[in-house]
């Protein structure tokens, strides 16, 4: 399973990146304008920090619009993903973007229709928003685990996005049920590699280093 941060910080992106573990970046316009910088501009140093699929989400409510939108995206960079919502007019952009070869991300998924809708239509990515579901009383892995293999069994080439990670429990839960990729806050993956019992020992070995005789 692939990491993706989910974030418009240019400087935590620029952090988590030079850890090595990172293979895109997922925007949504909440995130944009939480920064209050420039979208595109936003975007561009984004692609620069971090060589691979970098999500841009439209805001049109037409498919022509989303068309629109989507061709300026993909026009910035190679690796600008446009994230397109899980609606009826999203499928038909969704559907014209796989004929001009401009990559998608299906984003607000709920239910297994709406990513089977997705894989039919060619999206490059679909992404359920796992945390969401759980907080309306359903398990929104148990949507993951079935998803991963109705793709598999039919063969289409839409990848999962486990996507509204809350905790870091919510990352292996994720790889349990097969996603091709989470992404995930910032908060939550500085989560991840943070133990007490680390902690702890790290500090023991220091102290007793200090006890090694020195030349």
């Amino acid at each position: 399973m692939r990491i993706f941060l989910d974030t418009a910080n240019v400087e935590h992106i620029r952090e988590i990146n030079s850890w090595g573990i990172l293979s895109g970046v997922t925007t949504n316009p909440t995130l944009i304008a939480r920064e209050g910088k420039d979208f595109k501009k936003t975007l561009l140093e984004i692609c620069d920090i971090v060589d691979g699929p970098i999500s841009a989400e439209t805001v049109s409510l037409s498919a022509e619009g989303m068309l629109k939108e989507a061709r300026e995206f993909s026009s910035w960079h190679k690796n600008v993903i446009v994230k397109i919502p899980a609606v009826a007019e999203g499928l038909k952009a969704v559907k014209q973007c796989k004929k001009e070869g401009i990559k998608t991300n299906f984003t607000l998924v709920f239910s297994l229709n709406q990513a089977l809708l997705a894989a039919l239509a060619g999206a490059t990515y679909a992404s359920p928003f796992v945390g969401r579901i759980d907080d309306t009383g359903w398990d929104g892995f148990e949507f993951v685990r079935d998803l991963v293999p109705l793709l598999d069994y039919y063969k289409y080439e839409t990848q999962i996005i486990a996507a509204s990670i809350r905790h870091p429990m919510h990352v292996v839960e994720a790889a349990r049920a097969g996603a091709h990729i989470a992404t995930i806050p910032y908060k939550v993956i500085n989560q991840m590699i943070k133990h007490p019992l680390t902690d702890i020992g790290v500090d023991k070995f220091l102290k007793d280093w200090e006890k090694v005789p020195k030349k």
